[in-house]
């Protein structure tokens, strides 16, 4: 059996192969709430044949949204809308999952279609942004986040909880923290986002505290049985990346020791100076050294959209789990694709029967 078809268990779950799809903003939420485009689209992918397929970044408080169109848990109401979309996801045969998001600095955001730049002062569809500092991200984010202050931070901390417990309540099975991009936690670790000189800013120590917490508060609450991962940037491409990996390495040495399942590596992006070797596969021997040195299982993005990329950093050790974004959306049964690209035998037992019964019958 091809090393993408075999299942993956973690905790009590089993995906039923090593393919997931990730989360991927779709911008299409109406204040908060999904709508039939989500509906329409997880249960696509679902049925595609992905092991995992995990809903898009999710706001864990109004704030924490990127732009006005994203998703949003921050009530009970939110949070039992998603109940169908996991009903579907099953249904499809894929373990249903959630990203919980802040966006931090990155917030108050027109969509990507709409111009991808701060929603202008005065608007009334944007609202003032938290960060670390009252440092901007700049460029097409030029708005100046108001510094948090120590009850922010406990307030975004218990909205991770509080959203962790919803998620569970409408059936999740795979929860994921968004550490990454740029995002809120991702700017408290960063040099180029965290000039704080209290508690929460300077030593490696500091800027780790919060992840390190929101990780144990929402490990309280999210059952021990169900996969608790994190999405995390591990590296920056700044010309310190050495540095930034190692402390990325410990603290994924952490975040294991405080009960994180699976570390999904990706990168930092809190800076403009990044120079990302964008290519196939880019990302899989920084996820093998993660894995190999932080001794948790790891999955990565960004690049694997190639049946025999993909393939290959599962046979080499590099991760345990390929999440395929960009070839879902082109595809939703890129599985097949992938079967066929891999000479499987009879590729067309990867989809569901009414399509596989046709497609088995082509010569």
């Amino acid at each position: 059996m091809s090393a993408l078809f075999q299942p993956f268990k973690l905790k009590d779950i089993t995906l039923r192969n090593r393919i997931g799809v990730p989360p991927m903003c779709q911008y299409s939420a109406i204040d908060g709430r999904v709508t039939d485009w989500h509906q329409v689209h997880l249960a696509g992918l679902a049925r595609g044949g992905a092991g995992l397929v995990v809903v898009e970044a999710t706001a864990v408080s109004p704030e924490g949204r990127i732009t006005p169109g994203c998703t949003g848990i921050w009530n009970d109401e939110l949070g039992q809308a998603f109940a169908p979309i996991v009903q579907a996801i099953k249904a499809g045969g894929a373990v249903p999952g959630i990203q919980i998001a802040h966006a931090g600095r990155k917030a108050s955001a027109n969509r990507p279609w709409e111009g991808d730049d701060q929603i202008a002062d005065g608007d009334p569809r944007g609202w003032q942004t938290i960060a670390p500092s009252a440092i901007p991200f700049g460029a097409h984010l030029p708005r100046v986040p108001r510094a948090m202050t120590l009850d922010d931070i406990a307030r975004v901390r218990q909205d991770f909880v509080d959203a962790a417990r919803r998620a569970l309540d409408a059936g999740f099975e795979w929860l994921e923290l968004h550490f990454a991009h740029g995002y809120l936690a991702q700017s408290f670790f960063s040099v180029h986002s965290n000039q704080r000189t209290d508690a929460y800013g300077g030593s490696f120590e500091n800027r780790s505290r919060f992840l390190l917490e929101t990780l144990a508060a929402v490990r309280k609450v999210w059952p021990e049985h169900l996969p608790l991962t994190a999405r995390f940037g591990v590296v920056e491409f700044d010309g310190r990346d050495e540095q930034t990996l190692a402390e990325s390495i410990e603290l994924t040495r952490r975040f294991k020791a405080g009960g994180l399942d699976l570390l999904s590596v990706s990168i930092a992006f809190t800076t403009l100076n990044a120079k990302v070797p964008w290519g196939p596969g880019f990302l899989g021997p920084i996820a093998g050294r993660v894995r190999r040195e932080a001794g948790i299982p790891v999955a990565s993005a960004w690049g694997f959209g190639e049946p025999a990329v993909a393939q290959k950093a599962l046979e080499d050790g590099q991760m345990d789990l390929v999440l395929i974004g960009k070839g879902h959306l082109a595809n939703p049964h890129w599985p097949y694709q992938a079967a066929r690209e891999l000479n499987i035998d009879k590729p067309a037992w990867v989809l569901p029967a009414p399509y596989a019964h046709w497609l088995s019958a082509l010569r």
